[in-house]
């Protein structure tokens, strides 16, 4: 809130670490190991973290451009809505794949990984549109008069 001057933008950024951190505990309840590898990592790969948080980020794009209401900086033009998920979903493709690629994680913890990020996001979303996002002046509010008083 403090750098963006967006609750919204916090809102997003926050979401990304939950999910990710969500995602870690439930690493460790299914304890599925990653594929075998000369270098093995630590942690276990079921379901993958990177694909969660690319999942994340390719739902709530997604879902804003198609139902936000579009930022004042932004042109009222319906290439504003079309271009960000068409450049989102392809890198999200590729990331996701690329995890196997590199021999991290297997198809199926790709895939819950993916799921994962897209139904966190829907959550997050829905909880935006529907409670939350009242209190987005508030807190952009109270930013600015910290700032203020910080002489920022």
């Amino acid at each position: 809130v403090i750098y963006t001057r967006s609750a919204a933008v916090s809102y997003v950024a926050f979401g990304a670490v939950c999910t990710s951190l969500s995602v870690k505990v439930v690493k460790r309840l299914i304890k599925q190991e990653r594929p075998a590898r000369e270098e093995m990592k630590r942690s276990y790969g079921m379901p993958s973290t990177h694909s969660a948080s690319l999942g994340y980020f390719a739902a709530w794009t997604s879902l804003a451009c198609l139902f936000l209401p579009l930022h004042k900086s932004l042109p009222d033009h319906p290439y504003t809505r079309i271009i960000p998920p068409l450049l989102v979903l392809p890198a999200t493709f590729v990331g996701v794949n690329s995890r196997m690629w590199l021999g991290h994680h297997t198809f199926n913890q790709v895939m819950a990984g993916v799921s994962y990020g897209i139904a966190f996001a829907s959550i997050w979303y829905a909880l935006w549109v529907n409670h939350l996002n009242v209190y987005g002046p508030w807190l952009e509010d109270l930013a600015d008069g910290l700032l203020r008083i910080a002489g920022l």
